[in-house]
């Protein structure tokens, strides 16, 4: 069977290669005779993939000396709590931007562990540049959701904390653009956009804010137990760390996160520029705060729009659906969509628009 266009916000598309050399690796990884998922994470053949994937990971992102690399599991979400959990002590506080859904979900999660003060730009869909003075002096950290999967927005510049470690869930745009790793104290993602299959998160975390958990925080809640154990201290999600890795290795052949930022921005702004020439679609997102790589898009008609979705569908381009939240479509574009596939969904928007009267 042809393969898709795969559209989801997560788990989605893997880059094709990474997908047959996992094929051809299955049964007999290395010549070691058995599957990768066979391994012991305690053996020289896994422990050479987790160091190769953390190499490739810090070459990639540019990822200074003071900062240690960690893989764990629970996604983003369970972040949401280990975050506070290490970096608050009694009585001590955090401010969250609140941006979309996840950021209030990480909000939520940390006000169980310590005092949260929330900042909430006045427009829904734009993002707002923000200075030392928007923040409490007090605070101990400052975390934003720095793409928004649900609502389509972005961070157009990193806010200015004053010195506060910035913490962001990159999700949903690690590896997709340049960043500079020195302006945050913490970065975390879920693997399962852009990073590879869904079970392993990432984490990159400053020294600084390793070791300062509180007594009371678990074991395996604590970043200290998977710096000192190279995130082997119980069995991690193997399989999945080495798919990660053979993705960053196709990054790196593929021109690495400079390659992948100029083709991102040259899909987003093709499928952008069509939405905006549209007479029958629309984005409500500012052009500043616009995502590369989630693309929100609708009609101004409920049963159209489910019209397209099951159209699209039939057509070969899945998980176009937007979220329950936000209703009407939604287009991912990851890493590992290809250009093809955004080239196909605007001509098939295209044909779909035509079709309709009065547009």
């Amino acid at each position: 069977m042809k393969r898709v266009y795969n559209f989801s916000a997560g788990p989605a598309v893997l880059p094709e290669p990474v997908l047959r050399k996992v094929q051809d690796e299955l049964l007999n990884y290395g010549e070691t005779g058995m599957s990768v998922m066979e391994l012991s994470h305690r053996s020289a053949p896994f422990q050479g993939i987790i160091d190769g994937a953390k190499s490739l990971l810090r070459e990639l992102l540019s990822i200074p000396d003071d900062y240690h690399v960690v893989f764990m599991q629970g996604g983003a979400s369970l972040q949401f709590s280990m975050i506070p959990l290490n970096l608050l002590s009694a009585g001590e506080e955090a401010d969250y931007i609140l941006t979309g859904s996840w950021s209030k979900k990480a909000v939520k999660e940390a006000e169980k562990a310590g005092g949260v003060r929330t900042l909430t730009p006045a427009e829904p869909l734009e993002i707002p540049a923000y200075k030392p003075e928007n923040f409490s002096p007090e605070s101990k950290y400052v975390h934003i959701t720095s793409n928004n999967t649900i609502e389509g927005t972005r961070f157009h510049q990193w806010p200015d904390t004053g010195g506060i470690p910035l913490v962001a869930d990159m999700s949903s745009h690690i590896l997709s653009e340049k960043i500079d790793v020195s302006s945050f104290g913490l970065i975390y993602a879920g693997a399962q956009k852009n990073l590879g299959p869904s079970g392993v998160t990432v984490a990159i975390i400053h020294d600084s804010l390793v070791g300062g958990a509180p007594d009371t925080c678990p074991t395996m809640l604590d970043y200290e137990t998977y710096v000192k154990n190279d995130s082997l201290y119980n069995t991690p999600p193997t399989f999945s760390i080495y798919v990660l890795k053979l993705v960053l290795e196709w990054v790196k052949e593929n021109g690495g996160v400079e390659g992948m930022q100029k083709l991102n921005e040259k899909k987003a702004g093709l499928l952008y520029r069509f939405i905006d020439d549209s007479q029958l679609f629309h984005n409500p997102v500012p052009e500043k705060n616009r995502s590369l790589m989630n693309i929100p898009f609708s009609t101004k008609d409920e049963e159209l729009n489910a019209t397209f979705i099951k159209e699209a569908e039939a057509a070969g381009f899945q998980f176009l659906k937007g979220h329950r939240s936000v209703g009407g479509m939604r287009a991912s574009l990851y890493n590992a969509m290809p250009l093809e596939g955004v080239e196909a969904l605007i001509d098939f928007m295209g044909k779909f628009e035509s079709k309709q009267g009065g547009f």
